[in-house]
């Protein structure tokens, strides 16, 4: 039993997901998780409201590798190996404690690391039960799993506050994500509501599918083995469009950038995200791009589905199908950003960053001498470092690379970007442009507003620029 915490990658997320997926396989529809912090460690309970085990199937499900995965299972069945509740109970703690309830007959056991002797499973007697279980377990059948001697939830035994919250705060997270189909109650399951120490988990959505501004692109189904596997890809909101708050979902801890590629559900449970499986490398102009990909645990085999549920193996008759769309949804991605970029031509009253003249036929581009923040360099009283500026800039303009420009549109438009890849990386350009700009305005507020207000590239994103001012108190 001990070698069952080395099994699979376990992190607290991803053990609670392993018995969450029991919980949906006994039709629960409330699943209630306490994490609480106490001096000899933390403790860890999982209650359901599902149909709870009779004491036989109870033993069958606390004995080590209880299910053959090469047997056929129900459509429903989020499990694989029948090592998940103990692996990943044990992974984290070394007492793992089960009371469940079936036709209000209450049954329990437990499996002690500390104490393995003669490798004798823990029965517990009634008065045990009364005493451990959760009151609601006592008046309706369901299941509850507790985890003592939590380990793995501690330093050396010690439990810092901080360091343990923020275990937990991403533990809510993850599972908002991976079973967020459950939560939303997407048309055809059963809605799924879990409240985590006093929280009801929202559904974390990650393709949007409630904003106007996103692409869902057609459903469309691949056979593989005579197995259905579902494909819809999501093009998300240019960055413009969504408030910061969203944009901090959208990209969670690791950004948009990594956050981008296939979605693989597995029974409409998120197993593995982020990746393309090396079809494409991660890049700016993908980063938008999300393909979810449903498959039935009737294939767990081929695409080797792992022991945690949380990798798995693009098979190779999937490759040139999901290949070309992900080629294509590159290229409408790329538009995207194309479609933001900034224009020689703008509206009047706005002050642009390229220029141009036209003169016998002759087509000439130069940056703009009347744009606030190169005239306020231009106008600085160091004379030498202007001079040198307006000579750098000569050099930009005689060096303008329209060949290449040319020759990169007509074959590949849509691979066309020049503006800034997301909401980050925009706001620090304009944080760097704000103290020239405010110099320039002469420490006019009002006059730095109405620059920014008409002069690209801040105002293209005037929304952004107004909600960043405001974040820094400058109003």
């Amino acid at each position: 039993m001990t070698s069952a915490r080395s099994f699979g990658n376990y992190d607290l997320s991803s053990a609670l997901a392993d018995l969450l997926d029991n919980s949906i396989k006994a039709k629960s529809r409330n699943i209630e998780i306490k994490c609480i912090r106490k001096d000899d460690g933390p403790e860890v309970r999982i209650l359901d409201d599902g149909g709870g085990m009779s004491l036989i199937e109870l033993h069958r499900a606390m004995r080590p590798a209880s299910t053959n995965p090469d047997e056929k299972r129900a459509s429903d069945d989020l499990g694989r190996f029948g090592w998940g509740m103990k692996s990943a109970s044990l992974s984290q703690c070394r007492l793992l404690t089960v009371i469940t309830r079936r036709d209000g007959v209450l049954s329990g056991a437990s499996w002690d690391l500390d104490n393995l002797a003669n490798w004798k499973m823990g029965v517990l007697e009634p008065d045990d039960i009364q005493a451990l279980a959760n009151l609601e377990l006592l008046e309706r059948d369901g299941t509850e799993i507790i985890w003592c001697k939590c380990d793995r939830l501690s330093e050396f035994g010690q439990v810092g506050g901080k360091g343990f919250n923020d275990i937990v705060a991403h533990a809510k997270e993850q599972l908002s994500l991976i079973f967020h189909r459950y939560l939303g109650g997407e048309e055809g399951l059963r809605r799924l509501r879990v409240c985590f120490n006093g929280d009801a988990l929202k559904p974390a959505d990650p393709f949007f599918r409630h904003h106007e501004a996103t692409q869902p692109q057609p459903k469309e189904t691949l056979t593989l083995k005579g197995q259905p596997v579902e494909v819809q890809a999501f093009i998300l909101p240019h960055y413009s469009k969504i408030t910061a708050g969203e944009h901090d979902r959208l990209g969670a801890e690791e950004g948009l950038v990594r956050n981008q590629g296939f979605y693989v559900y597995r029974q409409y449970r998120l197993i593995i995200y982020g990746t393309w499986f090396r079809l494409v490398k991660h890049g700016e102009l993908s980063q938008l791009v999300r393909i979810a990909i449903n498959i039935p645990n009737s294939l767990d085999d081929i695409w080797k589905i792992t022991l945690d549920k949380a990798d798995a193996q693009l098979p190779s008759g999937l490759k040139s199908r999901l290949r070309d769309i992900v080629d294509e949804l590159k290229r409408k991605s790329g538009k995207v950003f194309q479609s933001r970029g900034g224009r020689i031509r703008v509206e009047a009253g706005r002050t642009s960053v390229w220029a141009k003249y036209v003169r016998n036929g002759e087509v000439r581009y130069y940056l703009n001498r009347e744009h606030p923040q190169i005239a306020g360099i231009l106008d600085d009283e160091d004379k030498e470092k202007a001079k040198a500026f307006a000579a750098a800039l000569g050099i930009i303009e005689d060096c303008f690379p329209v060949l290449s420009i040319g020759e990169d549109y007509s074959s590949r438009p849509e691979m066309m970007n020049q503006s800034a890849v997301d909401r980050i990386t925009f706001i620090e350009k304009l944080d760097a442009a704000l103290p020239s700009l405010l110099l320039y305005a002469g420490g006019n507020m009002k006059t730095l507003l109405e620059i920014l207000t008409s002069t690209e590239p801040w105002s293209n994103h005037a929304d952004i620029v107004a909600a960043h001012l405001k974040h820094k108190g400058w109003n």
